[in-house]
């Protein structure tokens, strides 16, 4: 019986020695052939864009070690061979992997070399403009590696033989004299041996239970981590004693706070009253809301609170950056408020001069003069309307794309004699500059920027004053100059001047007529040509206006 389990002792370890060498050389050629599969997989990526960015250049300067690149063209005709003259070459067309990337963009395979016993393995990846380029790296195929090895295996071989044989004499020895001093009335043995492997099983299978838990809950938080550092809103997590647990980088930006130290309280972020009350909602298991108004912008903090199983866990902290929404919304009001005020002027002289004419209260030498203030109060009110619809046409982009040649010397003499009577009223003198210019454009759209720019000049003007229009050009642009010698613009009203109604003096502007929407519909036309308007003032000597129209546009 000692011989019979020397032997299969020896046998197992010779067997076991024999198995652990094919299946660790197979094991390992598979790993490394998945892996050179891998990286010619990433390196065909890599070389197809930089073809893509680059095209033929790329090669002139490209190094390639350890690997072969073919380029390929849509007929398969081989364009490029890092190892070959390219033109020495077959068509490729028909390879295996060649013909999966032109049908499914990628394609792999691989071929064997019975004499040289290697393993090629090819990568191809198609490119934007149907061409393909292939990767390719050949190794040791795994009757290779085991001739290359077998001097070292054999070495292992002999040793674990000598090493079995002597722990076989020994452990056969033990083996059987447990087996004989057996107590045959009490025969536990068998059962001491068999508990010891279900054990082992067990704990074995629970630690690769616990350790794929634990790589899942890392990349769980590892995606987490990604996803909310590129959040542009900020982003706290706290639990209910209102300690950060995590938070992102735009949430420290937009507070303004340091990074927080460990086990810190939410409430150092940020101390003012209003954020430390919408935390506070939070926590009591509401939600809550509230803003922030700072020197940097206007904040939205939106807190809820995070329960499980009816258990608050914590609360989750959003942060919003509405400054341009507060914004957008103040100008939205206070437009409404210039409007109303701008329609309510008109309407209330047309109904109390209206009602004093129904009421017949009015002399009849009267009437034609009431009946002209009508008259004027409408005409302002049908300006300002169809201001109003111009300046909603040029934010919307609504504007009918009827382009055509315009003479920008013809058009502003056009305008100097529809504004003549109204300069003549303020003894204003109009000058006209420069050359005939053509600009390709919306008549309309450039009508009203020379014409809304001139009744400024005239409007702000000192009477007896001048109004001087240069038109030429400058490199690739048509360039309109309107220069006045009137009351001029304080350099901190400089920016503001084209806001809608925005007035620099209301008391002395409500004195003027207009609408208040002149230079606010320059803007936006000067802006729908693609242009520039410059600004150059001196308060009580006079303001330039600078109008630079691109003369390369495309004609629509």
């Amino acid at each position: 019986m000692t011989k019979k389990i020397l032997k299969s002792i020896i046998a197992v370890a010779i067997a076991a020695v024999v198995v652990t060498i094919i299946f660790i050389t197979g094991f390992l050629n598979h790993y490394f052939s998945k892996r050179v599969k891998d990286e010619l997989k990433n390196e065909t990526a890599i070389i197809a864009s930089a073809i893509e960015l680059n095209g033929e250049k790329y090669f002139e300067s490209a190094v390639f070690l350890n690997m072969r690149v073919t380029w390929i063209d849509t007929d398969g005709t081989v364009l490029f061979d890092s190892e070959a003259d390219a033109s020495e070459l077959d068509n490729h067309g028909n390879r295996e992997e060649v013909i999966e990337a032109y049908e499914k963009k990628y394609g792999s395979s691989y071929r064997y070399s019975e004499t040289m016993m290697q393993k090629t393995i090819y990568y191809a990846q198609r490119l934007s403009d149907g061409k393909v380029i292939r990767v390719s790296s050949a190794h040791l195929s795994i009757w290779a590696q085991l001739i290359q090895m077998m001097q070292t295996f054999f070495l292992i071989f002999l040793a674990v033989i000598i090493v079995a044989a002597m722990l076989a004499t020994k452990l056969s020895r033990k083996i059987v004299k447990p087996i004989n001093e057996i107590d045959l009335n009490n025969p536990d043995i068998d059962e001491s041996y068999s508990e010891l492997a279900p054990l082992l099983r067990k704990i074995k299978t629970q630690n690769k239970k616990i350790n794929r838990q634990i790589d899942q809950l890392r990349q769980s938080r590892e995606q987490f981590s990604l996803i909310t550092e590129n959040m542009s809103e900020g982003l706290i997590i706290a639990d209910r004693n209102t300690i950060i647990l995590s938070y992102n980088s735009s949430a420290l930006n937009l507070l303004g706070a340091k990074v927080p130290e460990e086990r810190q309280s939410i409430y150092t972020l940020n101390r003012s009253e209003s954020f430390r009350d919408c935390i506070q909602c939070a926590i009591r298991g509401n939600h809550s809301e509230c803003f922030l108004e700072t020197d940097t912008g206007d904040y939205q903090i939106i807190a809820n609170p995070s329960y499980s199983s009816e258990v608050l866990n914590g609360i989750v902290v959003f942060i919003l950056d509405v400054t341009e929404k507060q914004q957008l919304e103040a100008m939205r009001r206070e437009f409404t408020s210039n409007v109303s005020h701008e329609l309510k002027t008109p309407l209330t002289t047309i109904y109390g001069i209206s009602d004093m004419l129904v009421n017949g209260i009015v002399r009849q030498e009267d009437v034609v003069k009431f009946g002209g203030d009508i008259r004027s109060e409408a005409g302002r009110l049908i300006i300002l309307i169809n201001d109003i619809i111009a300046l909603s046409r040029l934010d919307e982009n609504s504007v009918a794309k009827e382009e055509t040649d315009i003479d920008l010397y013809d058009n502003t003499a056009d305008v100097f004699e529809r504004l003549s009577s109204y300069a003549d009223e303020r003894n204003i003198t109009l000058n006209l500059n420069g050359s005939s210019i053509i600009y390709h454009g919306n008549a309309t759209i450039v009508d009203e920027i020379i014409y809304n720019l001139c009744d400024n000049a005239i409007k702000y003007n000192k009477d007896g004053g001048s109004v001087s229009v240069t038109i030429d050009r400058n490199e690739n642009n048509a360039r309109i100059v309107v220069e006045d010698t009137g009351i001029g613009i304080a350099p901190q009203n400089t920016e503001r001047i084209f806001e809608r109604f925005y007035r620099v003096d209301k008391s002395h502007s409500r004195k003027i007529k207009g609408t208040g929407l002149g230079l606010s519909i320059v803007k936006h036309g000067v802006r729908y040509n693609n242009g520039t308007i410059r600004t150059e003032s001196i308060l009580g000597k006079g303001t330039k206006f600078t109008v630079e129209l691109p003369l390369n546009r495309e004609k629509s």
